[in-house]
């Protein structure tokens, strides 16, 4: 096992084009770490710079105590998983797990204790004799780590090895993952566009931008105190709901927007350092869909939003109710790229409020809220989160500069 660190790499293509910039990340030995972000973030770049498929324009890697910057892949003792499991399809199971050790001339006992140890860790006992072609998607997935493991690496380095499983599979596997790597204890780098796995994998979570890093911390953190908008509007599902606000002081502190009034808890200003100098200012307001609830199903204290749902969707254990506000879309960059998080800019779903915002609340199923019915909605305003207009930074995060009032 070894620890990876990364300080002030760059990747420049020909042309001028920067993939990842001035990206420094610590990722300790034993550490699963998973880098997440939009396509085209550079995280898989990031991968491939660790794994020296990628030269690195500038800046330094570490794996253990080696700087492994001119080593090629062979010499910097780590193991890929890819998302096409890229399996030998002539050769059998076992075949495929013990290649890898044959060409490095390991002699042929420590070859089938190895082999056979990895294939009763993932259950592959009964398939050793099978070809790739007889073998469903997961359990090619599982031969392809298994020809990881068997290698025993300081590292495992994995590219969206689950994105080609259907979902109920992909759920599975990621229990998969993380019994192995409590069996294991190998530092792992993962990469997806997947929310969900990143949260559910990572001990802590990198978030990427454009080839810059946005925030690296442990999933609750990332869920709970975003550093600016992109990771508020990213990580969550469903999203993030974002307006422009005021934030007043009338016979209490308040945020006004799209004709709403929210009283804002004594202790939410005071442990949001600088947010009291943005009274009588544009904030950008954040509620997370799952701090509403149906009033009459929540707690009495809080503060009410009367709304018209517009459109309700049943998930059983709870309904999404999403609404209108009078107030046009967060126009922040951050947050629109955030929102566009799709492979193409055609996939971005098409506006449809004529200057006016959509907002999704997670309900309690016991609501019955039902389209174009009025329902008032309870918000637990101790989790309001206040965003900088101008730079798009968490007004109060612990890694943001407080702002001065104008």
């Amino acid at each position: 096992m070894a620890q990876i660190v990364l300080e002030q790499v760059d990747k420049v293509y020909l042309g001028g084009v920067p993939a990842i910039e001035g990206l420094s990340l610590d990722i300790n030995d034993g550490e699963f770490m998973v880098l997440v972000g939009p396509s085209g973030c550079g995280k898989t770049t990031a991968l491939r710079m660790i794994a020296g498929l990628e030269d690195i324009t500038a800046g330094t890697i570490r794996i253990g105590d080696r700087v492994v910057n001119d080593l090629p892949p062979k010499d910097r003792d780590i193991a890929m998983v890819f998302q096409n499991y890229a399996l030998y399809p002539h050769m059998t199971v076992e075949q495929n797990l013990a290649f890898g050790l044959q060409l490095r001339k390991t002699p042929k006992e420590e070859i089938k204790r190895r082999v056979l140890e990895a294939a009763n860790m993932l259950g592959l006992e009964q398939l050793l004799k099978r070809k790739p072609a007889a073998l469903s998607g997961g359990q090619r997935q599982r031969v392809a780590m298994g020809r990881a493991i068997v290698r025993e690496p300081q590292a495992f380095l994995m590219d969206e090895p689950l994105s080609n499983l259907d979902a109920k599979l992909r759920v599975s596997m990621r229990a998969s993952l993380s019994q192995l790597h409590q069996r294991l204890g190998v530092t792992t780098v993962y990469v997806t566009h997947d929310q969900i796995e990143a949260m559910t994998l990572g001990h802590r979570v990198c978030v990427l931008r454009d080839g810059k890093l946005q925030q690296v911390d442990t999933p609750q953190n990332l869920f709970d105190n975003p550093a600016n908008l992109f990771v508020a509007g990213f990580i969550g599902s469903p999203a993030m709901n974002f307006a422009t606000a005021e934030l007043v002081r009338d016979d209490g502190p308040a945020v006004t927007f799209a004709g709403f009034k929210l009283p804002v808890p004594a202790e939410v200003i005071s442990s949001r350092r600088g947010l009291d100098g943005f009274f009588g200012r544009e904030v950008i307001l954040g509620i997370r869909p799952s701090d509403f609830e149906d009033a009459r199903l929540g707690d009495g204290k809080w503060a009410r939003l009367p709304v018209t749902a517009d459109v309700t969707e049943e998930l059983g254990s709870e309904i999404h109710v999403i609404f209108t506000i009078d107030a046009p879309p967060v126009e922040q960059a951050a947050s629109a790229q955030a929102a566009a998080v799709d492979e193409s800019a055609q996939d971005v779903a098409i506006p449809l409020t004529g200057g006016k915002s959509q907002w999704t609340a997670r309900v309690n199923a016991r609501s019955g809220v039902r389209p174009q019915q009025q329902i008032e909605l309870g918000v637990d305003t101790t989790n309001l989160q206040f965003f900088d207009p101008a730079t798009g930074l968490s007004i109060g995060h612990k890694n943001a500069p407080a702002t001065a009032a104008a």
